[in-house]
């Protein structure tokens, strides 16, 4: 039997370990991204420019999109003073943000790699207000300046034995490529089903705290919307077998961190 194959991932895996080894920012996890982030960042800009094509975005007229837009400029400017102040700036260096809203019943919203955010209307009654809205939109954020979807597609292809670079894999199977992207960075799913893991939904959890509180919105409304979520029904399995932190853990994790975020908290 050739060995080929093998030889072809274990290359690039063994480069991705002394290359792509980085800690996420406020919780210091250590993290192994196999994917170039300037790629990941084309291939989210091709992606979010395809969805909009399908899905367009309501008129900036619209009363929605300013609020949308004003709350994803304050957090993005929070996240970024963020990451200067502790060094990790390089995470949003070639971020162009970008925030939109579709029209859409999901209660959902993502954030793609480089900025690029879009929130949909069904997300609005159960987020209630701004600072609701503040809430998911700065967890979204988060997911994108640790890099979580980079994960997803550095564990999906490691599994699915794809010793190829995203650009060639990209190039050899398109449409793979695509779904695998879209898995890994919640296009398309209801907002707590996405692919992220407990440890990246926790993460992505503590961190969108501490930007929607130097972004002046309370984090303290982040329990109260998560069991507004738990309200919202659907099948939920236990947690041991689930890729996501259970409502109640969530909620007692939040309330846990809430003091280290209050300490970012400035009204406005």
């Amino acid at each position: 039997m050739s060995n080929l194959p093998f030889r072809s991932f274990a290359l690039p895996l063994v480069l991705a370990m002394f290359v792509g080894c980085s800690k996420v920012p406020i919780t210091g996890r250590s993290q192994l991204n196999m994917m170039p982030e300037s790629e990941l960042m084309g291939m989210g800009l091709t992606q979010y420019q395809q969805f909009l094509g399908e899905n367009p975005p309501l008129q900036s007229s619209d009363q929605r999109v300013t609020m949308v837009r004003g709350i994803g400029d304050r957090l993005a400017t929070a996240a970024t003073a963020y990451l200067k102040e502790n060094g990790a700036a390089d995470r949003v260096a070639n971020f162009t943000w970008e925030f939109n809203v579709v029209n859409d019943p999901q209660v959902n919203a993502w954030c793609m790699p480089g900025g690029k955010v879009v929130v949909y209307t069904g997300l609005m009654p159960v987020a209630q207000d701004e600072t609701g809205l503040a809430l998911v939109m700065g967890h979204e954020i988060a997911h994108a300046i640790a890099r979580h979807g980079n994960e997803r597609m550095s564990q999906a292809m490691t599994v699915q034995g794809i010793g190829l670079t995203l650009q060639a894999f990209t190039a050899e199977n398109p449409t793979m490529a695509s779904d695998l992207f879209l898995q890994a960075f919640g296009v398309g799913g209801q907002l707590g089903m996405m692919a992220y893991g407990r440890k990246q939904e926790s993460e992505a959890d503590k961190m969108g705290l501490v930007f929607m509180a130097m972004a002046g919105y309370d984090p303290r409304v982040a329990p109260s919307f998560w069991e507004r979520m738990a309200a919202q029904g659907g099948a939920k399995p236990p947690e041991i077998l689930s890729t996501h932190p259970s409502d109640q853990r969530r909620v007692a994790d939040l309330n846990a961190y809430m003091p280290e975020a209050m300490k970012y908290y400035k009204p406005r």
